[in-house]
């Protein structure tokens, strides 16, 4: 269990940092990711505070001490010459928010959460590939070796599923169902649903599946270096990070136009479906959004390409 930390003895307000990351865990079931994250950014609190002066009490969280935090979040570095975006100082303050409403429901006296406003964000900017990007991204990899193949059925997978990164490293070959072309599987905050192959992807993972000669669980692997037969199954695990290296390297080898991620393929499997006339909620599912607000923000790109083609066809019988 990640926990605050202080160079001094425990303050009163780390002890609770820690209480509340627990309550996270424990009740919320919030996943590992947002506990670090959650500690992360009140570790951040509670180390200015200290630096500052400034007494660690709930009570000594006020609007004055808010907006000087709010100050320093806004000048610090963030490690690549600038400094930290709006939308990561916005996680900050959101943290800050949760843990003074558990505060209140533990029945101690704290400012109103209600009184921190959020920085204003600009609209997110949804990047996606056309059909036609997609296909050229997907014929990107050599076929003539077991990475090549590997690789293939990767990227059939994530157009035809919208997976999480971190979901698709986590596939076991046992958990497909090949004949139903589906698999359960337990996404981000513990959300679990069932998702669905084409049946394109089906036929790429079993032609990889038949080049290995291994019994190892994952459903992807890695091929650099020798494949020992001893080593144990999570040692062979593709990770996240190689995946997003490897598509990254068959986006610039198309000449795409973005740098293309995981994610970025997430959100044309989402779009397309959209586009296509999917409803949002069935989309909402499919993705393993827990709102459906989460969603909406492909409505703004499926509602410019509907204004285009209404401005392209519309109209046009005379004035």
């Amino acid at each position: 269990m990640p926990t605050v930390q202080s160079s001094k003895k425990v303050s009163p307000l780390i002890k609770l940092c820690n209480n509340f990351l627990e309550y996270l865990e424990i009740e919320k079931g919030a996943s590992p990711l947002t506990i670090r994250n959650y500690k992360h950014y009140l570790n951040r609190l509670c180390s200015w505070m200290e630096k500052a002066g400034i007494r660690q009490t709930p009570k000594d969280i006020n609007p004055e001490v808010i907006r000087q935090y709010r100050v320093y979040l806004s000048r610090i570095s963030d490690g690549k010459g600038g400094t930290l975006s709006r939308k990561t100082q916005g996680f900050h303050v959101i943290a800050l928010r949760s843990f003074l409403k558990w505060m209140i429901r533990n029945d101690l006296e704290v400012m109103s959460p209600d009184k921190i406003e959020l920085p204003k964000i600009n609209e997110r900017q949804i990047k996606f590939l056309s059909g036609e990007q997609v296909d050229r991204l997907l014929n990107a990899p050599s076929l003539s070796t077991i990475q090549g193949k590997r690789d293939k059925a990767i990227l059939e997978v994530l157009f035809s599923t919208g997976l999480r990164v971190s979901e698709l490293v986590s596939l076991d070959r046992d958990k497909i169902d090949f004949k139903r072309r589906e698999f359960g599987i337990l996404g981000k905050g513990g959300k679990t649903r069932v998702v669905f192959l084409s049946s394109r992807a089906v036929e790429w993972i079993e032609k990889y599946l038949k080049a290995r000669n291994d019994r190892y669980k994952p459903l992807f692997v890695r091929h650099k270096g020798k494949m020992d037969p001893s080593l144990a199954d999570e040692k062979m695990r593709l990770s996240p990070r190689s995946v997003q290296r490897m598509i990254k390297k068959y986006s610039r080898k198309m000449k795409l136009p973005i740098d293309v991620t995981p994610h970025v393929l997430r959100h044309s499997f989402a779009t397309d479906l959209l586009m296509a006339g999917a409803d949002l909620r069935s989309v909402q599912e499919m993705l393993g959004h827990k709102n459906v607000s989460t969603t909406q923000i492909y409505t703004h790109v499926t509602h410019k390409h509907l204004r285009d083609i209404h401005s392209a066809f519309h109209g046009k019988g005379g004035d």
